[in-house]
C-alpha cells in the first residue's frame, strides 16, 4: 500500500490506476502487456473512432497478422 503514496496526486494516483488496469486486462488475456501498449499506442493515433473496440485486449491481433481486405 505505501508505494501508492507517492503518486503525486489523486489524478496522478487515478491515472496510475488506469494504466495498471489495462496492462492486467492484457495479462488476463494471454497477452505480452509491452508488446499490446506498443503497439496500440503506435496504431491509436490514426485509427478510427468507430473502430477503437479492435484494439480492446480480448479483440487485439497484432499489426503483421492483420488481414488486409485488398489481398
Amino acid at each position: 500500500r505505501r508505494n501508492w503514496l507517492f503518486a503525486g496526486s489523486d489524478a496522478g494516483g487515478e491515472t496510475l490506476a488506469r494504466a495498471l488496469t489495462v496492462i492486467e486486462t492484457a495479462k488476463m488475456n494471454g497477452l505480452d502487456p509491452q508488446a499490446y501498449l506498443a503497439d496500440v499506442l503506435d496504431r491509436i493515433h490514426d485509427h478510427m473512432n468507430t473502430r477503437l473496440g479492435e484494439l480492446l485486449p480480448w479483440n487485439w491481433t497484432p499489426m503483421g497478422t492483420i488481414k488486409t481486405e485488398a489481398a
